[in-house]
């Protein structure tokens, strides 16, 4: 990306001073990704200073001085950060492109259309401190004032109010694209996991979130994020942060759907999914991964990616003879255990990145588990149309072997467009009503046996054999190991 932005890059190889470190093969990798010569990549130690000074020299040499536009003559900058404090607000974290800014500006976000003054400007020193004005080129921080969340985003232009220069190009407001529902354990948490969101959302507004109930796991929140890295990063900062204890369900992904009268609609949640015979084309993101792993792995790793739907892109072979795979996937796939594993049959070695691509055709189902006939909403799923008859089996046989049995015969159930594909019965717990009987006739037993069974025939008639699933039941199908 950067080298198709035409941006300078300085090769750096860090860590030299590591008793394991393989300099010279990790600066051949990196001189050959880069396409310098080798003499071009630098080594550095963070922890004794060896080839700092180096770096930085190479840093004023041969990155190029910024340049305003000619005609600039207001202030207009990019937010690549912000911080949020109580007192102060909201600071946003700027490269000033063009003009100047100063304390007592009037200021405002372009994609959020918010005005404020500027109450301080500043830079980093490497703590904050405070400066007279921001000018083209520089780097540093305005003090907003603003305690609302969701206005400031990064990649958005700070200009002069009503100023004639437009926003800084590139910029899309980010959109959610993995949803997880975020439950405390205890009810009483609620007010605060509610703000706990909301002031994580005051330092991150690519995250979203929205109330939501549930009939057995209370009320929570279906939050919204812009990867499995970032839902991660939340939900483990409102634990340490915030002192919670959450449940957090398995993730999901946002589907667009078209349905048969034109309408597009965008899914996050499998409850929501219309019915098969109301959908014209469903569609999916994907994800662009790439995958570095030790050559004894290879074989094992082109069926896992084979069984995760990925298509090969291209593959590389480095020096000390690892392997960079590139592939694609859905991110459904992703989601779904593959980096777990991935390690388990590297033993650990292997890595991967991947950024997300935009949506394209997905052939899915949604998967609805019954329970006495009854679907039961939060165990809902989206799969892949192939995989349906696989995780409908799976998710009948983990419900039957955790769920309770009940006064009468239970069916456990995985249909898919209106179609049975598992079942399981759960026998029903047996109540022995001729134990205080002794000897006599066997027609009294046989009595009792009938009223027996006409009593939890009756039951059912009457809408009264509504199957209790137990908290703990809930918790093992819905929520995400952590």
């Amino acid at each position: 990306m950067a080298q198709a932005q035409g941006c300078v890059i300085i090769p750096v190889v860090s860590k030299i001073d590591s008793p394991a470190a393989r300099v010279d093969e990790v600066k051949a990798e990196l001189a050959k990704l880069v396409n310098v010569p080798m003499s071009d990549v630098l080594a550095v130690s963070g922890k004794t200073g060896e080839g700092v000074d180096t770096l930085l020299e190479a840093i004023v040499k041969k990155v190029p001085a910024p340049r305003a536009s000619e005609s600039a003559s207001e202030p207009r900058g990019l937010i690549f950060d912000f911080s949020y404090s109580t007192h102060r607000g909201i600071a946003v974290y700027v490269r000033a492109f063009d003009g100047t800014f100063k304390k007592g500006q009037s200021l405002t976000f372009r994609a959020a259309g918010k005005d404020f003054i500027a109450l301080e400007t500043g830079i980093f020193t490497p703590g904050e401190t405070p400066a007279d004005s921001l000018s083209t080129g520089e780097i540093g921080y305005i003090v907003t004032g603003i305690k609302e969340s969701g206005v400031v985003a990064v990649g958005d232009t700070i200009g002069i109010t009503k100023g004639s220069l437009p926003a800084l190009p590139g910029y899309e407001r980010p959109r959610p694209v993995v949803w997880a529902s975020v439950y405390p354990e205890s009810q009483d948490d609620l007010p605060l996991l509610r703000k706990s969101l909301e002031r994580l959302r005051l330092s991150d507004s690519s995250l979203s979130f929205e109330e939501e109930s549930s009939g057995v796991l209370g009320r929570g929140f279906r939050c919204g994020f812009l990867g499995l890295l970032h839902l991660e990063i939340i939900t483990e900062r409102l634990r340490r942060e915030f002192n919670l204890a959450l449940v957090v369900t398995i993730p999901t992904i946002s589907y667009v759907i078209t349905r048969t009268n034109g309408e597009h609609e965008i899914i996050y949640t499998p409850a929501k999914f219309p019915e098969h015979g109301d959908i014209e084309r469903i569609e999916e993101p994907w994800a662009n991964v790439v995958i570095i792993t030790p050559p004894g792995s290879v074989s094992v790793l082109v069926q896992l990616l084979y069984e995760h739907e990925a298509r090969t892109l291209s593959s590389e072979t480095y020096q000390d003879s690892r392997i960079k795979m590139t592939v694609e996937m859905p991110l459904r796939e992703l989601m779904r255990g593959f980096f777990d594993r991935l390690k388990n049959i590297s033993s650990g070695y292997a890595s991967l990145s991947y950024e997300i691509l935009p949506e394209r055709p997905a052939d899915v189902v949604r998967l609805d588990i019954l329970v006495a006939d009854e679907p039961v909403p939060a165990f809902a799923r989206v799969v892949a149309r192939r995989r349906a008859q696989e995780e409908g089996e799976n998710m009948v046989e983990k419900l039957h072997n955790m769920l309770p049995k009940q006064l009468f015969t239970t069916k456990i159930q995985a249909r898919v467009q209106g179609r049975i594909i598992s079942s399981r019965t759960l026998s029903a717990m047996r109540k022995d009503v001729t134990g205080y009987l002794y000897g006599g006739d066997v027609s009294r037993k046989n009595k009792l046996l009938d009223k027996q069974k006409r009593g939890k025939k009756k039951m059912l008639e009457r809408g009264r054999g509504k199957v209790h699933i137990p908290e703990e039941v809930f918790m093992k199908m819905v929520r995400v190991e952590d």
